[in-house]
């Protein structure tokens, strides 16, 4: 949907796209080549240049309507010229292992500030907050960065983290990135979610969309990830008990396992079960008549912790206790008309669209309960989202509505949401509302097993989720292997996701070119190896010359090292004229291979990394840096992670330091005089100067 054009102070007029269906394909442009050649291409069309810089770098500004609150929003793009940048190297490739690439002309930066910076232009040291909504990098090459995102806990004051995500996937995948990294540092509840989603779903948070395990810390390769989150994720939740038995947890861990279990309508057998279960209710226990409301108050103060249907009992003070099979009748729950919650959601569809979605709702449910032999006259929720896809395409709007289905008013019905007794599922149910009976408004009252919730583990559903990450996951009672398996996860916090090449122009020819150096280049001392690789889209009347000139130009408009590159042959058309069309030669979409030279292996441009020319041998493992703390052998010069060498987080790196393999001959030789050498606990040596 487009929005209105309004004046701006800027040369160009501003247009308004929704922040929901920004970047989705064809809005607001279909733009196909490569990354280079699209950034170039969406800031012309849908963007307009602001009336100031940073430091000499252009800022364009593109407005967002965030539709269900009809806030407006600024994106921010920033270029950053390599040539003239304080910062010509990328740190975020250095510790994703891609130290090796060339360096990019271009780093463009995609910037959301935070709320109350809306209105503000943005200054220097815009790349360096971390408070931003959103801030993704993308070299000109199209790898990049997604830097940070800041939903709701994050201080956002209404877009949720998946929101912001969506947005940011949907830019990438229109603008053809090629590679994008995220350093995955996001907690909850003090909980590192890369673990608890690592254990629950086999992938982090970011894997929803498509973000896979790219680089380990401390050594930890692709299959360690794989081998630790397949080692905890499954632990049986039995096997669980009985490790604890020796423990003086294990009380409250058995009855919380029970409690969910009798909750689920499935058989949870090991930890991803019961994790993936908890995830799908903590959404629903603040109205689940088995929810707990803990009161907050000062430290030191006494807490009353009640459910609303029973007391703490002050006798087990930390444990759950089981009413022995009595039961209480609950409290009735007053329904309220649909069309007052669907007037108080948070929803980007207005108020008629959800109502109508609830009265087809309740006509699938009228038809299952008019039906017979069925079994059951209530509905799944994969059941009645199946019933009402039939009438309303748009899912995501069905979901919304079902979650607000419960204790509500539609037309002459009463919509409930409960537990079927016998197949412990989940159903919507309806009932005939008569409106001269206000009893009609009370749900049935069905006897529960009455649970007595205190401070130990069941009084939340995020309580007890921290309560299983702190005691299994980090706290397993004498069991290596899964205290290695927890690290290991917690050391891959560097997550890829590789977007694939398009050939979606009919109009052209694309190719993968591939460069292959030439002998001259190739005597140069290369210190890594490193595919330069291109997509480059040619007119479907060009020639094989065209196609070099082509070649030339993306690789010289692309890499700094590459600014005199000229290309030779293409191996895959050496028998071929330049003069010769491409068309019905060569199939579009193909990988060519290009013999060049040129490459300016003297400019201190080269790699990402940077020219410093230094070592990581670090018996972890790692060979290269990751972003970890460490530090540097004063004998060989390696560098070693200060972790891996017993150097705790808090203590400052020795002003001298010998690793273990020069500590070893040390010890083997005579020691240098005017040095004494402290070997301490560790298995490295710390070195101090001793002047006499």
């Amino acid at each position: 949907m487009d929005y209105p054009v309004i004046e701006s102070h800027s040369e160009n007029p501003l247009k308004f796209y929704g922040f929901h269906t920004f970047a989705e394909p064809g809005c607001p442009i279909t733009l196909t080549g490569a990354f280079r050649d699209n950034i170039r291409r969406f800031l012309q069309e849908c963007a307009a240049l602001e009336g100031y810089d940073i430091d000499g770098m252009p800022i364009w500004r593109t407005f967002l309507v965030y539709e269900s609150k009809g806030t407006v929003l600024p994106l921010y793009t920033v270029e950053e010229k390599v040539e003239d940048s304080d910062r010509p190297f990328c740190d975020y490739c250095r510790c994703v292992g891609w130290s090796h690439h060339f360096v990019s002309k271009r780093k463009y930066h995609l910037i959301i500030p935070a709320n109350d910076e809306w209105d503000d232009p943005i200054d220097e040291g815009v790349f360096d907050l971390q408070t931003h909504l959103l801030h993704g990098l993308i070299h000109c090459n199209g790898f990049g960065h997604l830097i940070c995102i800041n939903g709701i806990e994050g201080g956002s004051k209404f877009i949720c983290g998946k929101e912001i995500m969506d947005l940011w996937d949907r830019i990438c995948t229109t603008l053809s990135a090629r590679q994008i990294t995220v350093e995955d540092l996001s907690k909850k509840h003090k909980m590192e979610l890369r673990l608890v989603h690592g254990v629950a779903y086999g992938h982090s948070w970011f894997g929803k969309w498509g973000y896979r395990f790219g680089h380990g810390n401390f050594g930890v390769k692709e299959h360690n990830y794989e081998s630790a989150i397949d080692l905890l994720s499954l632990l049986e939740l039995d096997q669980i008990i009985q490790d604890f038995s020796f423990v003086k947890t294990c009380f409250d861990l058995k009855q919380m396992i029970q409690y969910y279990r009798n909750m689920s309508g499935t058989n949870l057998v090991t930890v991803r079960d019961l994790f993936r279960f908890l995830f799908t209710v903590k959404s629903t226990t603040s109205t689940t008549r088995y929810s707990t409301r803990v009161a907050s108050c000062p430290e030191n103060k006494k807490v009353t912790v009640t459910t609303h249907i029973g007391r703490c009992s002050s006798k087990f003070p930390t444990k759950l206790a089981l009413m022995n099979c009595s039961f209480r009748k609950e409290k009735p729950t007053k329904c309220r008309k649909f069309s007052n919650v669907a007037a108080k959601m948070d929803s980007r569809w207005p108020v008629r669209r959800l109502e109508h979605v609830s009265e087809v709702i309740v006509e699938a449910l009228k038809e299952k309960r008019a039906a017979k032999n069925t079994g059951s006259s209530g509905m799944t929720r994969q059941e009645a989202r199946d019933a009402v896809r039939l009438h309303i395409g748009d899912t995501g709007l069905i979901d919304h509505v079902l979650k607000a289905m419960n204790n509500v008013i539609v037309g002459d019905h009463i919509v409930r949401r409960s537990v079927n007794r016998s197949t412990k599922v989940l159903e919507y149910t309806i009932q005939d509302l008569k409106c001269d009976d206000e009893k009609q408004l009370y749900p049935s009252k069905v006897e529960k097993p009455v649970w007595t919730l205190c401070l130990g583990p069941g009084r939340s559903v995020y309580i007890d989720i921290s309560y299983l990450y702190k005691n299994v996951l980090l706290g397993y009672p004498e069991c290596e292997s899964v205290e290695s398996a927890a690290q290991m996860i917690l050391h891959s916090k560097h997550f890829v996701k590789e977007f694939p090449f398009r050939d979606d122009d009919a109009e052209s020819l694309m190719f993968i070119c591939i460069l292959i150096f030439s002998s001259v280049d190739l005597k140069t001392d290369l210190s890594y190896e490193f595919t330069a690789m291109e997509k480059v889209d040619v007119p479907l009347y060009a020639t094989v010359g065209d196609l070099k000139k082509a070649v030339e130009d993306a690789f010289r408009d692309t890499y700094c090292v590459l600014d005199r590159l000229r290309v030779t042959e293409i191996l895959e058309l050496e028998e071929v004229e330049d003069e010769e069309v491409l068309f019905g030669v060569v199939q579009s979409g193909m990988d060519l291979h290009v013999k060049g030279f040129g490459m300016d292996m003297e400019s201190s441009l080269r790699y990402e990394g940077g020219i410093e020319n230094w070592t990581v041998k670090c018996k972890c493992g790692a060979r290269d840096d990751d972003g970890e703390r460490m530090v540097a052998c004063d004998i060989c010069e390696a560098w070693q992670h200060t972790y891996c060498c017993g150097i705790g987080e808090a203590e400052a790196v020795p002003r001298l330091f010998v690793c273990e393999a020069c500590c070893t001959l040390l010890v083997s030789t005579k020691r240098p005089c005017g040095l004494t050498y402290d070997y301490g606990p560790y298995e490295s040596s710390f070195v101090e100067e001793s002047f006499v």
